[in-house]
């Protein structure tokens, strides 16, 4: 079992940033990749990005890609996410999530995941 905790979440101004943080644990833990998800009220849930927890790969969503920065730190078991140049559209829950195994599946699938976190609100005010 892999649990997931998010953190950094908050209130923000346009244009402003913000990290979020994504701490996994469990008694034995791998992971083929992590990514982050987010879901605003009244809509699907969306990629953000991901990241390949060997090799360092990272994908990303369009409407983020040169904004947000994933990262992950292999000692820690922990994922990041640089937010920066934030949009009021940006607002919503911000979902950590684990793929253990690799699969034909695409990246930003959320049925190709095993584990999620509780999840972080980020809002930014206009």
């Amino acid at each position: 079992q892999v649990q997931l905790v998010e953190s950094g979440g908050g209130l923000v101004q346009t244009g402003g940033s913000l990290r979020l943080s994504c701490a996994a644990s469990g008694r034995t833990f791998s992971a083929y990749a992590m990514s982050w998800f987010r879901q605003a009220p009244g809509k699907e849930r969306e990629f953000v990005a991901g990241i390949k927890w060997y090799g360092g790969d990272t994908f990303y969503g369009d409407s983020v890609k040169g904004r947000f920065t994933i990262s992950r730190d292999n000692a820690k078991n922990t994922v990041y996410l640089q937010m920066n140049s934030l949009k009021s559209e940006d607002t919503a829950g911000y979902y950590c999530a684990v793929r253990r195994w690799y699969s034909s599946g695409a990246m930003s699938s959320p049925g190709e995941y095993d584990y999620w976190g509780q999840g972080t609100q980020v809002t930014v005010s206009i």
